[in-house]
C-alpha cells in the first residue's frame, strides 16, 4: 500500500508555536501531538491495526539508544504513538503523539505496514524542548514567562557599574531564518558527538546536556565553536565587539562560512548567542548581568589583589574583578541532583577557566549557589565566587613581605540583573543568589563554603583613606575628587599622598595610567581627618577612554613615620549622551516611515569620522550607515531615515554612533507595527 502525507505545517506549526520559524516545513514541541494526513494512492482502505510510525534521529538510529523508535495505533501516556483523528477510509488525519522525554533535533518518519513488512518514508520534522507541556522537564508555568524567556526576540542587556547600570538593546533573533538549521549544527559539531555521535544522540532528551553543550560551543576555545573572544585592541580581521546589537548576523556568519570562528566577542555577546541558541531550542532562557564579578581563578573564594605603597598594581594578577559580567540562566528540571535544585540554572559561555576539560560552565543551580552547596555539579564553587568572594588587598614589600591593608564581604555581586518580564525595564534578583548582603546568613553561607580558607582579622586601622566622587559623569566632563585621609589615633600624623587615575577594561584590566599626583607632607590631627581636592580634566582622558568608558581611581597614603600604608579605591563611570529617535508616521505594515535621528556633540571639540549605522529587523534591510565628517563642539546632527515595516508586531530600531572620540553610542525606538 503507497500513501501520500500532508504534515500540515502551517496549522501544527501554528499550536506549537513555531510557525514564526517558518511554515514550509514541521516543526514541532515534543509532548504535544501534531497531525499528519495519509492519503491512499489506491482505492484500499486504510487499516489502522496494521501500520505503525517509525520516528528516526541520527546517524545510525537503534530502538536500544532510544533513537528509533516504532509505535502503533495506541492512546499513548507520556510516549510515542499516535490515534486516528478522522478516517474516510482511504484519507486518514493522525495525532501523533511524541514523548515529553524524547530526544530533540531532525526526525525521519516513516510508516510500517505490518502485513507487507514494508516502510514507506513519509517525511521529517524538528522536535524541540515543549515548556508548555507539564511532564517536559523544561516546563515553565507561567503564560508570561514562556512569552518572555522562550518567544521574545527582543533583549535588554544590563552593562555599566553597579553604581551606573546602562542598558544596551540586543535583538535575539530566535526564529529567524535558519537559525534552527545552525542551532542543530552547533549540536553536530560539538565534541561529544564529533567523537561519538551515538552517545551524543542518546543524551539529546536532557536539557542539562543540551546547556553544557551551547555553553562550550558559543566560544570557540577548544573546539569548533562560534565565537572568538578579545578584550583588548587590536581588532582588526573582525568585528568590535560593541558593534554586534544581535546574534542573528553571528550565527549566520558562522553557518554559512562552514564553521568558521565569528571575531570578536566579549562577555555580553556570548550570552547573547547562547541565549538565541538555547530559547530556539525550546529552552526558556535570560540573559544576565553580575555587577562587581569576582574571577577567582584558584578556587579559593578569595580575590586577591597586589599593589606597592604607592597604589599601583604588581606581581602577578590571577585574581580580578569585572565591573560587570554577563550569562545566562535556563529553567529546566535537575533530576541528576536530589531534589530541590530545579529553577533557574547558571550557563556561561564566556572563555573563563575550564570545566572537566574543556571552556564551559554549568548548568549550575541557582539556588545551590544562594546555600553555598558548592559540593555538586556543574560548576558552583566557581559561581558562588562570582558573586560571593571577598576581596582582599595586599600591599607587598621590596624584600617580598606582604600586608594585608583590605578586606571588603560587601564588594562583589551587586544588583545582578535581568530584563524584566513584559517590558524594557530591570529587574534585581540579587536575592535569587545571596542572602542580604552583610547578614549573618548571608556570612554563614559564606564561611561555610569557604571552611577551608579562613580570612585572618585586619589588625587595627591606624590610617584610613577614602576616595569620594560622582558615581557617573557626562563625557567631556572634569573629575572632581575629593580624598580624605583619616587618623584613627590620638597622635598627629604626616601623611605623603600618591593618587592615580587609570582607564580600564570592564574586565578589570588596567589599560592607560591617565593622571598621577604625589603630595607630601600632609598634616592630619590625631582622631582628624584632612580632604584633599584632585581633579582630573577631560583632556587627561580624552584620547584613551576606549568604549567601555570606566575610570579607576586609586589613592594611597603613608604615615612618613611609621611607613603604614592605607589603600582606597573607586570606579566612575564616564556616560556618552544619548541619542533621540522620533518616529513620523503611523506604523502600518508596508507603509513607508521616517525615523529622525538627532545626536549632540556634548564636547567643546568637533567630533570626526562620525558614522550612525542604523538597523532593526523587519524594519531595515540589513543595516544602512550614514557618514558624516564632523560634528561641531556643541552643534546637533540630524539624519533621516526612510524605511517600511515588513511584518506586524512589537519591533525596535536600533542606532549605533561612532567618531573619533566616543564609541560604542547606542539608541533604540520601540515601534509597535499594525496591519492595515
Amino acid at each position: 500500500m503507497n500513501f501520500a502525507a500532508d504534515f500540515n505545517c502551517e496549522k501544527n506549526n501554528q499550536n506549537h508555536r513555531t510557525a514564526e520559524i517558518g511554515t514550509e516545513r514541521l516543526i514541532v514541541r515534543r509532548g504535544q501531538p501534531f497531525y499528519i494526513t495519509l492519503q491512499s494512492y489506491t482505492d484500499e482502505f486504510i487499516d489502522h491495526n496494521t501500520i505503525a510510525l517509525v520516528a528516526e534521529t541520527g546517524p545510525r538510529p537503534a530502538t536500544t539508544t532510544g533513537t528509533r523508535v516504532l509505535f502503533s495505533a495506541t492512546s499513548p501516556a507520556n510516549d510515542w504513538g499516535f490515534t486516528v483523528s478522522s478516517s474516510t477510509g482511504t484519507r486518514s488525519t493522525l495525532a501523533v503523539y511524541t514523548s515529553p522525554n524524547a530526544k530533540i533535533g531532525r526526525y525521519s518518519l516513516s510508516l510500517l505496514t505490518k502485513r507487507e513488512s514494508t516502510i514507506s518514508k513519509l517525511g521529517e520534522f524538528i522536535l524541540l524542548f515543549n515548556p508548555w507541556c507539564p511532564e517536559d522537564e523544561v516546563f515553565l508555568d507561567s503564560d508570561e514567562q514562556r512569552e518572555e524567556y522562550v518567544l521574545n526576540e527582543d533583549g535588554i542587556i544590563f552593562t555599566g557599574t553597579n553604581q551606573s547600570i546602562q542598558s544596551r538593546s540586543w535583538y535575539f533573533g530566535q526564529f529567524e531564518e535558519k537559525i534552527i538549521d545552525v542551532c542543530l549544527m552547533l549540536l553536530d559539531k560539538n565534541l561529544k558527538c564529533q567523537k561519538c555521535p551515538e552517545r551524543d544522540y542518546i543524551r539529546r532528551n536532557d536539557p542539562v546536556y543540551i546547556g553544557r553543550v551551547v555553553s562550550a560551543m558559543v566560544n570557540c576555545c577548544d573546539d569548533n565553536g562560534i565565537l572568538e573572544g578579545r578584550w583588548q585592541s587590536p581588532y582588526s580581521g573582525g568585528v568590535c565587539p560593541w558593534n554586534w546589537n544581535g546574534s542573528v548576523a553571528i550565527l549566520h556568519r558562522w553557518f554559512n562560512r562552514g564553521g568558521q570562528r565569528v571575531q570578536f566577542g566579549q562577555c555580553w555577546v556570548f550570552a547573547g548567542v547562547a541565549c538565541t541558541v538555547l530559547r530556539c531550542l525550546g529552552i526558556p532562557t535570560r540573559v544576565v548581568t553580575n555587577f562587581n564579578s569576582a574571577h577567582d581563578s584558584n578556587g579559593n573564594l578569595t580575590i586577591d589583589s597586589f599593589y606597592d605603597k604607592y597604589g599601583r598594581k604588581c606581581g602577578k594578577q590571577d585574581d580580578s574583578i569585572w565591573n560587570f559580567h554577563v550569562w545566562i540562566e535556563s529553567w529546566m528540571a535537575r533530576n541528576d541532583l536530589r531534589p530541590g535544585y530545579d529553577g533557574w540554572q547558571v550557563l556561561d559561555s564566556t572563555p573563563q577557566e575550564k570545566s572537566e576539560g574543556i571552556y564551559c560552565c554549568g548548568p549550575a543551580p541557582v539556588k545551590a549557589i544562594k546555600e553555598g552547596a558548592v559540593d555538586m555539579k556543574y560548576d558552583i564553587p566557581f559561581v558562588f565566587a562570582e558573586v560571593n568572594a571577598d576581596q582582599v588587598s595586599w600591599v607587598l614589600g621590596r624584600d617580598g613581605t606582604k600586608a594585608k591593608i583590605r578586606v571588603e564581604t560587601q564588594h562583589v555581586g551587586q544588583n545582578i540583573s535581568t530584563k524584566s518580564c513584559g517590558r524594557d525595564g530591570r529587574d534585581d534578583i540579587t536575592h535569587n543568589y545571596k542572602y542580604p548582603e552583610g547578614s549573618a546568613k548571608e556570612r554563614a553561607v559564606v564561611s561555610e563554603a569557604d571552611w577551608r580558607n579562613r580570612l585572618d582579622p585586619l589588625p587595627e586601622k591606624k590610617l584610613q583613606v577614602h576616595v569620594k566622587t560622582d558615581k557617573s559623569i557626562t563625557n567631556g566632563s572634569n573629575v572632581q575628587v575629593l580624598v580624605t585621609i583619616s587618623n584613627c589615633t590620638s597622635m598627629d600624623m604626616v601623611c605623603n599622598l600618591h593618587f592615580h587615575a587609570h582607564v580600564k577594561s570592564y574586565n578589570g584590566k588596567l589599560v592607560h595610567q591617565i593622571t598621577e599626583k604625589n603630595l607630601q607632607q600632609i598634616a592630619v590631627r590625631g582622631n582628624g581627618d584632612k580632604t584633599i581636592t584632585l581633579n582630573v580634566p577631560y583632556s587627561d582622558y580624552a584620547n584613551y577612554l576606549g568604549q567601555h568608558r570606566l575610570i579607576k581611581l586609586t589613592a594611597s597614603a603613608i604615615d612618613t613615620v611609621t611607613n603604614v600604608v592605607t589603600m582606597a579605591m573607586n570606579d566612575l563611570s564616564v556616560i556618552n549622551p544619548s541619542i533621540a529617535i522620533q518616529i513620523h508616521g503611523d506604523p502600518v505594515v508596508h507603509k513607508p516611515l521616517t525615523a529622525e535621528i538627532r545626536f549632540t556633540n556634548p564636547l567643546q571639540v568637533p567630533l570626526k569620522h562620525c558614522v550612525f549605522t542604523v538597523e532593526g529587523t523587519y524594519l531595515i534591510y540589513g543595516m544602512e550607515r550614514f557618514r558624516i565628517n564632523e560634528i561641531g563642539a556643541n552643534q546637533t546632527a540630524t539624519i533621516h531615515v526612510d524605511f517600511t515595516p515588513k511584518k506586524t508586531g512589537p519591533r525596535k530600531l536600533m542606532v549605533d554612533f561612532d567618531c573619533d572620540k566616543m564609541m560604542d553610542v547606542k539608541g533604540f525606538q520601540n515601534i509597535t507595527v499594525q496591519s492595515f
